[in-house]
């Protein structure tokens, strides 16, 4: 029972046993196949299947602690890893549908086979188009997004109050800080009063935590910006030292604590806590913070914590971590993402007892270098009376 509790606490083993049995499938079929009919490709299938397996593998096992230790020596290794564990997953995916066609069209007329033959080249060429794609197009393609959160009661002064909200940046190999610059300038654009980021400022320990800060100390926000940390500053172990960094250039870190702004005759009570691990107990002191007579802002990297941030009587929450599923499709008018199989709280706007948590899909990527479905996003949060 170890031992399996052991291999479901490693996604990495789970995805490396499918990937293994999808290719391994795949080539028996295949070489049944070329037996029967003398197929002139069995050889290069033979070599393809096998490459893109042993790519998949060594990239999965790499991230397995401590053998991860002896891969992650610079941005190049960790794009191979990447982009292998891309390509076995979107690869293995391909191989199940083909096999899935495969016994259709045994079963159709010869007229209705033309359709899955050409189905069949479809699902082959489609690991190329997905990866190429994600990396290429999606993992940049920063989308503007405002949205309109109204709160019962709201003071005249805070109407319309435009705040940048900014999350899972993951500057690292996968993210340059070029690319973080073109995020700044946008948000820089949309004239917004006030910046929360939240959370997610780096991957590992071995990622320019400082030059990140430099970039966000770039925000132009009359109300300045504040910000938590999330899970990776605890992987990191770089909680304190993001939140001197973000001191030191005039951005405020909050670790279970508060700051209270003003706009006019009104003010604005912001919390920030650090990364709330999932089936823990939420926001166990957070409640202290909440203050009577003013809007109630709270800033949690892990959007989970929601039903208890609403039943303690936080008007809008705003939290980040999910990537909104980083890779999600679209089956039977539902989302298919990693995400769901985690929180209910994936991505965009939900209310719960008159109060709203906003999920943004955040800027960077992590395990793999691409996005499909759920782009990199700079929300823009618009308060406005119910």
């Amino acid at each position: 029972m170890r031992l399996v509790a052991t291999i479901f606490r490693n996604t990495e083993i789970l995805l490396l046993v499918a990937v293994t049995l999808t290719h391994w499938l795949f080539w028996l079929h295949w070489r049944k196949q070329a037996r029967a009919q003398g197929s002139p490709y069995r050889r290069l299938v033979k070599l393809a299947v096998g490459l893109s397996l042993c790519w998949a593998s060594i990239s999965i096992i790499g991230n397995l602690r401590p053998v991860a230790m002896r891969f992650e020596t610079g941005p190049t290794a960790t794009w191979i890893k990447g982009m292998g564990e891309l390509w076995g997953i979107t690869v293995g995916a391909a191989l199940t549908l083909y096999l899935i066609v495969v016994n259709l069209e045994q079963r159709y007329k010869p007229e209705r086979r033309e359709f899955l033959d050409a189905a069949r080249t479809a699902i082959l060429a489609a690991p190329a188009v997905f990866t190429a794609y994600g990396t290429g197009i999606g993992r940049s393609d920063y989308e503007m997004k405002e949205i309109d959160i109204r709160i019962p009661g709201l003071h005249k002064d805070l109407q319309g109050l435009r705040i940048l909200h900014l999350s899972d940046i993951h500057l690292s190999p996968f993210l340059s800080e070029r690319e973080l610059a073109r995020v700044i300038d946008m948000g820089n654009e949309a004239r917004a009063k006030l910046c929360v980021v939240t959370g997610d400022f780096i991957t590992n320990g071995l990622d320019p935590l400082e030059a990140c800060m430099d970039q966000l100390a770039r925000i132009r926000c009359e109300a300045g910006v504040l910000g938590c940390n999330g899970n990776h500053e605890i992987f990191a172990r770089a909680e304190e030292r993001t939140r001197q960094l973000g001191g030191a250039r005039g951005m405020r870190i909050l670790r279970d604590e508060t700051a209270v702004l003003r706009f006019g005759d009104a003010r604005l009570n912001i919390a920030g806590v650090d990364y709330q691990r999932f089936h823990e107990p939420y926001l166990v002191h957070t409640a202290r913070h909440k203050q009577e007579g003013m809007v109630n802002l709270l800033l949690s990297h892990n959007p989970d914590v929601f039903p208890v941030a609403a039943k303690q009587g936080w008007d809008l929450t705003l939290a980040g971590h999910t990537h909104g599923g980083q890779i999600t499709v679209e089956i039977l008018h539902q989302w298919a993402n990693v995400a769901r199989m985690f929180t209910p709280y994936v991505s965009g706007k939900y209310e719960q007892d008159g109060k709203s948590l906003y999920v943004t899909r955040g800027i960077g990527t992590v395990g793999v270098p691409a996005r499909v479905g759920a782009p990199p996003e700079v929300s823009i949060i618009r308060l406005c009376a119910s």
